[in-house]
């Protein structure tokens, strides 16, 4: 659940971010403002479920906000925090669907008992919004047929450019055609093993729910919503008049995860999603729809339940085919770094194919086969065959080398095997550059105040994506390693004489109260002693 704090004292707002323990109860503070144009900035950018605000502000004061705010998303839930003992005010702020009125100096514990009485109302309303009723219901209803095959048909990239703004203004899509667009497809994570609720069987059911809670969840919101046949659902959404593409792909990250949050509060399974890693025109959808499910196969690498984005080390954008056969089995499975389906796959096509060729002349069109299959593979990555198959890439040009079944079965699994080093390696490589962008950062503006929120807006990535990536290759919280990168900077400048003052200011610190707290809390003695 995301809670966004909007105070103008910097002290109470840093105290009530920093001094709760709001991870430990499901919450997460997406954002601080501290007036009310730039909370309604953050609001439309980080999309909250909470809302912690002050009543006296600069530029816009809580009640003009709380109005503002009721009128564009009546979802929102907003609890006061006022040092204005006064039933006027409290009744104004009741009356525009305040969920409560605290008068500071509230406690900790007040806050934060405020804080889940409200996450607990969004996850009723929600459950109360998308019950397993109202879904079978929906279930019995038939989707636009015309709509969705004209979106698959997009897409898949089979239309010319006059076709899709012919076909879009018989359909009565509303397109525009300078605006910008950006691809994500959704799917349910697997149902894990101890669900009781659903089984395999039941898929189709909870992917044909998963539609129906995106396109509710997205309603007034500037996008078309397919169904392929894959059964995932993919949202196309229109950025029209958006003057700054990364600020619009932010926008889709945070819409995108806040479905996840949406899936799961419904039907308490998960879904994963993948995001194109850029922006297009009319013409350029097959492009980000091919960028957007490769990013969704990471899932297997990064885990569920996560908003992913495409990242250009991937590879070079190959078309999916998406046809239920051998070839594309083996295709997944040594995408997602599947080893054993992939010699699964590998050992049923060969044993319906070459293991069956009984001539010279067959056994030599296999091997034509599999060396153009091979070959297909490797480039739809991007990725030099040469550096791909090592040693057994004077093979692919010399083909009387294999002079037996078994040494050509013995060459298409050192291959396969060679597919998923190299894939693992340049996974490996694309994250180690990640994360060494964000410890460059973290020395460099040391002395600033540094959230994950902002390292991922900088970076163009939602913050689950990067915190589970940080967490996976340096085994601590990006919080976790701020603060101890910051801790040990200060003790250093305080080792060498100087003020603790300056050793604050060096760290990020405003507040050196505040810092001297942290600083014992981390050290166990104060700045004071270890200057002294």
């Amino acid at each position: 659940m995301n809670l966004l704090i909007v105070e103008d004292e910097v002290r109470l707002r840093n105290a009530i971010a920093n001094n709760i323990p709001w991870e430990q109860h499901g919450i997460e503070v997406v954002g601080q403002a501290g007036s009310g144009t730039e909370a309604l900035r953050l609001i439309d950018l980080k999309k909250p479920e909470i809302l912690l605000l002050d009543l006296q502000m600069p530029e816009m004061d809580g009640l003009t906000l709380a109005k503002h705010l009721r009128a564009s998303d009546p979802l929102l839930k907003m609890i006061i925090l006022s040092g204005h003992d006064d039933f006027r005010y409290a009744q104004e702020a009741l009356a525009l669907g305040v969920m409560k009125y605290l008068l500071k100096p509230a406690g900790d514990a007040e806050i934060l008992d405020a804080v889940l009485d409200a996450a607990a109302r969004v996850h009723s309303e929600l459950e109360q919004r998308h019950n397993e009723g109202e879904l079978r219901m929906k279930w019995k209803q038939h989707l636009p047929q015309l709509v969705n095959e004209f979106l698959q048909g997009w897409l898949n990239g089979r239309f010319e450019l006059w076709e899709i703004e012919q076909k879009g203004r018989d359909l009565q899509l509303e397109m525009t055609v300078d605006a910008i667009y950006v691809v994500a497809v959704v799917d349910m994570d697997p149902i894990p093993e101890e669900e009781t609720r659903f089984r395999a069987s039941d898929m189709s059911l909870l992917q044909f729910s998963l539609s129906s809670i995106v396109r509710e969840a997205l309603v007034g919101v500037p996008c078309w919503v397919a169904t392929p046949d894959t059964g995932s659902t993919v949202v196309i959404y229109q950025l029209a008049g958006e003057a700054d593409a990364h600020i619009g792909l932010q926008r889709v990250h945070a819409l995108t995860e806040k479905l996840l949050f949406t899936v799961k509060s419904c039907l308490k399974l998960t879904a994963s999603a993948g995001i194109s890693g850029m922006t297009g025109g009319l013409a350029e959808i097959n492009k980000l729809y091919v960028q957007a499910e490769r990013a969704l196969q990471n899932r297997i690498v990064l885990g569920h339940d996560l908003a992913i984005p495409y990242r250009e080390e991937q590879g070079s954008a190959p078309t999916l085919t998406l046809q239920p056969n051998h070839e594309k089995a083996l295709e997944i499975a040594l995408e997602t770094g599947d080893r054993e389906k992939a010699e699964e796959t590998l050992k049923a096509m060969w044993d319906t194919g070459t293991g069956l060729a009984d001539t010279v002349e067959d056994i030599r069109e296999h091997i034509l086969y599999w060396v153009s299959l091979m070959i297909g593979l490797i480039q739809k990555q991007g990725w030099p065959v040469r550096e791909v198959a090592g040693d057994d890439y004077v093979i692919f040009f010399n083909h009387t080398e294999l002079v037996s079944k078994e040494q050509i079965y013995s060459w298409l699994q050192r291959l396969t095997r060679a597919y998923l080093t190299y894939a693992g390696e340049r996974r490996k490589s694309t994250s180690h550059g990640m994360i060494k962008t964000i410890l460059t950062l973290v020395d460099a503006e040391i002395d600033q105040e540094m959230t994950l929120h902002a390292v991922a807006d900088r970076l163009y990535v939602n913050s689950s994506y990067l915190s589970r990536l940080f967490k996976q290759e340096t085994g601590k919280a990006f919080s976790t390693y701020v603060l101890e990168r910051k801790m040990e900077r200060a003790k250093a400048i305080l080792q060498e004489g100087s003020r603790v003052t300056d050793a604050a200011a060096c760290v990020g610190y405003r507040d050196v109260s505040y810092f001297t707290r942290v600083f014992r809390k981390y050290w166990g003695v104060t700045p004071g002693e270890v200057r002294n």
